[in-house]
């Protein structure tokens, strides 16, 4: 079995994008993972982060978004299925999480069905929707990004029929 050790994570390339279409596909599927077109993964390409196997194969993908001064968001963060439960996940989100603090941001959230899996990387379930003060709501508010309108629980935003669960982490 091939541990975390022998991963790498690396800035994502334009010739990644397919890769990270095909992570992102089964779990589409499986309603865990919205997928997006091409150019969609392209516009956000240096939010991405991707994890190689030993010989340099793409074994997962994750990425960044920067909401606000002090706030981001860890989205598709996808594990080939050949390589679930080799610390891929983890590498991953330690390694966004890195890029997080790095940057200045002091809080990330995620929306999941992984609960545990991020429970046990420090994060709690959002005990409320809004965790911005008002005048940064107003500001969010502006925004044409989806996942920020998801994350500030907006009319707008099909309701979370999915099922996943909000979570926060205080870096």
């Amino acid at each position: 079995m091939t541990s975390a050790t022998t991963i790498t994570v690396r800035r994502a390339r334009t010739s990644d994008v397919p890769l990270i279409r095909s992570l992102v596909a089964p779990l589409a599927d499986e309603r865990i993972l919205v997928a997006k077109e091409a150019v969609a993964y392209y516009e956000g390409l240096q939010e991405f982060r991707i994890a190689e196997g030993p010989e340099g194969q793409v074994v997962g993908c994750g990425a960044l978004h920067v909401m606000w001064e002090d706030l981001a968001e860890v989205r598709t963060l996808a594990t080939d299925s050949r390589w679930r439960g080799r610390g891929v996940g983890h590498t991953l989100l330690e390694a966004l999480l890195a890029d997080a603090s790095d940057i200045g941001v002091k809080r990330v959230f995620c929306l999941t069905f992984e609960v545990e899996f991020f429970r046990r990387h420090g994060f709690g379930v959002m005990a409320n929707q809004s965790a911005v003060d008002p005048e940064v709501y107003s500001e969010l508010l502006r925004s044409h990004d989806e996942g920020v309108a998801e994350f500030l629980d907006l009319a707008r935003v099909k309701p979370n029929t999915l099922g996943n669960t909000r979570m926060i982490r205080t870096l």
